[in-house]
């Protein structure tokens, strides 16, 4: 563990399958940390700077016991207090050296991404006859259970018949996976649940259960957030409408116009979609199949109401997550209310620990009267 000013300690594990705690001579050469989960980015990733020195024989110490070297596992974690909160459990892919003109200003920069990297590494060519979707990515992340993936895959009911459609993959198991996410308008995403542990999950973006504790603005010794703005796009929003020919009649039935929907909603106001999208593949899909197509489409625009921000680590007192709600408190009630955590960038540097998030959601107002804290 690396402990700062600030009474934060930071955690990195590396190793090959099981990651294991870090010497002491990699923790004291950390100089920064930086960890982004980005939810539109479609994986999450990291970036730690660390200073070098020569060994006798001329080498970095570093790389010589290739602790740091690519597709190594590293798990990066804060501790507040006593439990540790795992930012990332990912592995390394890239090095950049930078040897410097004086004693001890060289520095090594390792990148990584999140372990379902390990996913994208081979193309297979495989059908997947009579089976669902759910059934499907099941069986494809249980075979990498022995990277502490444990798989949370919702159910889907539609089984394809062979003489209409045989489920085929001609990619990689991570963009099969997704591939067949986006099909039922759902998500994929790998988080770390614990040091060594991740939950993969596969299916409809989640915006229940506990919101993390709210951000607050100008209230005084209560402020946690140094920086913030608030955009409101009402062009984002965006409408759909297509048709689909029933198989038996041939007739061509339309899709009803679908707004952007959001479960369960954020925003006391909602504005009307001033945008419509087309959509021209869904006439020789069945009904299911084009209904979903239609969801996806709409789910995919982006939301009207966006904030920047970045908070005080210390004072806020825990590691903020993408994909779930928060509070935001102090600046007025057309923008007080939850958001949805759509980005995390956490920075960790010897006395300095700050997370820049964006968070987004459907409209103004809000519906919730209190927010934790």
């Amino acid at each position: 563990m690396l402990t700062s000013v600030l009474g934060i300690r930071l955690m990195v594990l590396t190793g090959d399958a099981i990651p294991l705690p870090a010497s002491q001579e990699v923790l004291s050469a950390i100089r920064r940390v930086e960890v982004t989960s980005d939810v539109a980015s479609k994986g999450d990733g990291f970036q730690m700077t660390l200073s070098l020195t020569k060994t006798k024989t001329g080498e970095y110490s570093l790389l010589e016991g290739g602790t740091l070297d690519p597709d190594r596992r590293v798990v990066i974690a804060v501790v507040f207090g006593v439990t540790p909160e795992v930012l990332i459990d990912g592995v390394i892919t890239h090095h950049q050296l930078m040897p410097g003109d004086k004693p001890g200003a060289a520095t090594l920069t390792v990148s990584g991404r999140d372990i379902s990297v390990l996913m994208d590494l081979e193309e297979v060519n495989e059908a997947f006859p009579c089976q669902p979707d759910s059934v499907i990515v099941t069986r494809l992340l249980a075979t990498y259970a022995r990277y502490g993936i444990v798989p949370q895959v919702t159910p889907t009911a539609d089984v394809p018949l062979p003489t209409s459609r045989v489920p085929r993959q001609c990619e990689t198991d991570l963009q099969f996976i997704r591939r067949l996410a986006a099909r039922n308008n759902f998500v994929f995403y790998v988080e770390p649940v614990a040091p060594g542990a991740s939950v993969a999950y596969w299916g409809a973006e989640s915006r229940s259960g506990l919101p993390q504790p709210a951000l607050t603005v100008n209230m005084g010794a209560a402020t946690n957030v140094r920086d913030i703005d608030l955009t409101n796009d009402e062009l984002s929003a965006v409408g759909t409408k297509g048709v689909f020919v029933e198989p038996i009649t041939k007739m061509s039935i339309s899709i009803p116009p679908l707004p952007e929907l959001r479960v369960p909603p954020l925003a006391a106001r909602t504005g009307t979609p001033r945008r419509t999208r087309l959509m021209r593949t869904t006439g020789n899909r069945d009904p299911v199949q084009a209904l979903l197509a239609a969801t996806a489409e709409a789910g995919q625009a982006e939301e009207p109401v966006k904030s920047n921000c970045v908070v005080d680590a210390a004072r806020y007192g825990h590691a903020l997550r993408a994909r779930r709600t928060v509070g935001l408190r102090g600046v007025g009630r057309t923008y007080d209310g939850l958001y949805y955590v759509k980005s995390v960038t956490h920075k960790i540097e010897p006395g300095s620990y700050t997370q820049s998030l964006m968070l987004t959601r459907e409209g103004t107002g809000s519906l919730s009267p209190v927010l934790s804290t």
